[in-house]
């Protein structure tokens, strides 16, 4: 795609400018996208290098998607407060900083800690800088700026894997955090130069208690899931964590329907396609997203691959994926919301499930068919998931609705790893521990198994739909917040 050329004064008059905005904004995304995925090929590296197991490094996924979710709601606030510029440059350097504390730690600790850094800088970059572009480009150019901007987010993903398996195979795992840098150092300074300092002219209140209480709950619960492996809490801790967070999210429930400027408000549950698309997205993605940390682990762990080709394996789940994104839109059209959300679900489901039949004498042409396969039903997953979720928004309330979709999938993203981690922990435990190759083998199947099961309950959600919830071409072409696209394709 040929950048977009922004106007100064009307419509068709070039601005150097605003073209330069579009790259700064699209080189942010695609670092927060690459790194998103990169970490997944190198983790068994990490862990031979930290003196961790291989089946317990999902904190250092869960720790970033975790602390992406909790800041997505303060994000657009604190741009309005202090200014475009001022935070796409802080988050430019948190990123930067979290991504040079990874690369120096030396414990599974100091990792996870860094990777918290770093996810704050990366829940920034997007949000911020499309609300650059809103502001600096008419909304006549906006979807198609947008649009541009979105490019990076699909190539990220699709290098990130094999990029990082290549990195550690010919250097260290290191790298992969290092190569951050230098396109760090380039995009502070073309903030300064071209990033314009836009403000709010009117800035609301806060609604810090409620966001107190939303932040807790979300962390609660992610850690707690967590606890049950890699942080080694005993589950007397673990529940009372759970207990503890779940009651934070009724709290932060009962103090939105009581203020008149919440963060997120109840009203927006009284739209039932967004009732039903928030909770599929919830628990669906609960049960996929912790593929992209699932498969590397079992083709290096118990399948005999090297980090560069487990990378390259992953090629066929990004572009099946992205392949799949037009025929979900003549789907929809042909059979309606429900009926293509609650089969391709059960799909969803059922590919992961076979991921259980996986074993190192298995035909490499049927590997690859088989992850094409996962690539393609649930990248129509995400798109008609977030479509129906978003379909009947009005203009009111269409931002805020947009940013609680995102924050759902960050967080589901977030707990999918940690449960799909505990899931591999219990039953590691239960067959004996890592002794040799086919026990984590079997550990592995029963992970994907159960993991299947999780997405096909989903169905179950989504049949709540309308039965007849069709809609025309334009409504059916995906609407997801930017922030997530490139997660999506992988």
């Amino acid at each position: 795609m040929q950048p977009m050329t922004a106007p100064s004064t009307s419509s068709s008059s070039p601005s150097p400018t605003g073209n330069a905005l579009l790259w700064l904004v699209a080189i942010g995304f695609f670092m927060q996208t690459l790194d998103a995925t990169i970490v997944n090929t190198a983790l068994p590296a990490m862990a031979r290098s930290l003196g961790e197991s291989p089946l317990r490094m999902q904190s250092v996924i869960v720790a970033y998607s975790l602390t992406m979710a909790i800041l997505i709601p303060a994000s657009g606030w604190i741009a309005d407060r202090f200014g475009t510029r001022r935070i796409y440059l802080c988050a430019i350097v948190l990123f930067a900083l979290g991504s040079l504390f990874c690369a120096l730690s030396q414990s599974l600790t100091q990792l996870v800690a860094s990777r918290v850094v770093q996810g704050m800088g990366g829940a920034l970059l997007l949000p911020v800088g499309r609300l650059a572009v809103l502001r600096g480009f008419p909304r006549d150019q906006f979807l198609r700026a947008m649009s541009f901007v979105a490019v990076p987010g699909l190539i990220g993903p699709l290098l990130g894997p094999t990029l990082g398996g290549w990195l550690v195979q010919v250097a260290s795992w290191h790298w992969i955090f290092f190569i951050n840098l230098p396109v760090a150092v380039l995009g502070c300074v073309a903030t300064l130069v071209w990033m314009p300092d836009a403000q709010a002219h009117t800035i609301g209140r806060f609604d810090l208690s409620g966001y107190a209480l939303l932040a807790f709950g979300m962390a609660a619960v992610s850690l707690s899931l967590d606890g049950l492996s890699s942080l080694g809490l005993r589950q007397a801790s673990v529940v009372v964590l759970l207990i503890f967070g779940l009651a934070s999210l009724v709290a932060y429930w009962l103090h939105a329907l009581r203020r008149p400027d919440p963060l997120f408000s109840p009203s927006l549950f009284e739209v039932a396609s967004l009732r039903v698309g928030l909770l599929g997205n919830l628990f669906a993605r609960i049960g996929s997203s912790c593929m992209p940390f699932l498969i590397p682990l079992l083709l290096q762990v118990s399948m005999g691959f090297s980090p560069a080709q487990a990378g390259m394996m992953l090629l066929p789940v990004a572009l099946a994926g992205m392949a799949a994104k037009p025929v979900v839109t003549r789907l929809i059209l042909w059979a309606g919301y429900r009926r293509v959300l609650v089969v391709n679900t059960l799909a969803v489901g059922l590919v992961m499930a076979s991921f259980g039949l996986a074993s190192p004498e298995q035909p490499l042409a049927l590997l690859i068919l088989q992850l094409a396969c996962f690539g393609a039903v649930n990248s129509m997953q995400f798109t008609a998931m977030n479509t129906v979720t978003l379909k009947d928004m009005d203009s009111a309330v269409a931002s805020s609705g947009n940013s609680l979709l995102s924050m759902v999938q960050m967080l589901a993203m977030g707990l999918g790893v940690a449960a799909a981690g505990a899931v591999l922990a219990g039953y590691t435990g239960f067959f004996g521990g890592e002794t040799d190759g086919a026990t984590a083998l079997r550990s592995f199947h029963a992970t994907f198994a159960t993991m299947g099961l999780v997405t096909m309950a989903s169905a179950w959600i989504f049949w709540q739909l309308q039965p007849d919830d069709r809609r025309t071409p334009d409504e059916v072409k995906p609407v997801k917040p930017l922030e997530t696209d490139a997660v999506d394709n992988v």
